[in-house]
């Protein structure tokens, strides 16, 4: 039977459906959808001539058969991103952020929420500038699109910019650590997206507890094993991005006719201690890189940005 009083997290794709198909690409974003999936996380960088691409890295090499830096090409044109392809089949393009506001434009993705992952190497006040032009071309968008847009923002410089050109978006932090969350973000944001692995101790469990008290919502990112699903839902978390998300809608709709049968099922009553990943020192470290790698990208240490 199910637990009472447990509410199934909403499935995300991370980059869409991204186990299966191309990462970051519309038909990745459509297949997540008809998997089943209540969001969609994508990222976002701009091109030279001013387009909002959906794409994870800051250079093309890894994903496509381009070459070089986003910022360094232009999407339109001879030479444009429009021409370059994945490597991974099934071949797609790279979308761009109208494209995928126009998807989920249509009647039957009007439930679909998008999580914009704002990567800190991008200039806040120009992205933020072009992303709102975008959004005010749509018809009704104060009603039928922004709300649905949600920004996920890793660096606390981003969050003034995001107030004066986008106040229409709701705003979310990304990241590993609650302390940072609780310390930077907690008055800016309306949700947090926080890595697995930091809400399986003391603090992440601290966290999950004041952000319930605070009505405020928490996702976990990226969770791809069964284990991990059924015990985030166990912490009540609003949404589990993941690459896997028809295995997640699957293992969700058994959640909820029996949620204590796959909880006994799938996870390990020794659990928190089932993985090095999940120990206090592995965590720190991890958090201390991120944020290390975060304030190398923005330029900007978090407490510069908040003293600005």
């Amino acid at each position: 039977m199910s637990t009472p009083g447990l509410n199934i997290p909403h499935c995300w794709g991370h980059r869409g459906a991204s186990a299966e198909f191309p990462e970051n690409t519309l038909r990745s974003f459509e297949q997540a959808i008809k998997d089943g999936s209540e969001g969609i996380e994508s990222d976002v960088h701009i091109t030279a001539d001013d387009v909002i691409v959906m794409f994870h890295d800051t250079t093309l090499d890894r994903t496509t058969n381009g070459k070089g830096l986003i910022t360094a090409r232009n999407y339109f044109g001879a030479d444009g991103l429009e021409h370059v392809r994945t490597l991974k089949e099934p071949v797609q393009q790279i979308p761009t952020f109208k494209e995928l506001c126009t998807l989920l434009m249509e009647p039957e993705n009007r439930h679909v929420s998008l999580n914009v992952d704002i990567k800190p190497n991008n200039d806040p006040e120009r992205l933020f500038r072009i992303m709102g032009e975008v959004v005010h071309q749509f018809p009704n968008y104060e009603n039928d699109l922004a709300p649905r847009l949600i920004l996920g923002l890793w660096h606390p410089k981003f969050i003034q910019p995001a107030k004066h050109h986008v106040p229409m978006l709701r705003r979310a932090h990304i990241g590993a650590s609650p302390a940072d969350a609780v310390k930077y973000f907690w008055n800016d944001c309306d949700a947090f997206s926080i890595r697995f692995p930091s809400l399986v101790g003391a603090e992440g469990q601290a966290f999950l507890r004041k952000a319930r008290e605070a009505n405020k919502d928490v996702m976990v990112w990226t969770v791809n094993r069964k284990d991990e699903m059924v015990e985030a839902a166990r912490y009540g978390v609003k949404a589990i991005l993941t690459d896997y998300t028809a295995d997640l809608h699957k293992l969700r709709d058994e959640m909820k006719v029996d949620f204590d049968a796959v909880h006994r099922q799938n996870v390990s009553p020794w659990f928190s201690w089932a993985s090095l990943r999940y120990y206090a020192p592995a965590v720190y470290t991890y958090q201390r890189a991120c944020r290390f790698e975060v304030e190398r990208h923005a330029g900007e240490s978090f407490d510069g940005a908040r003293l600005a």
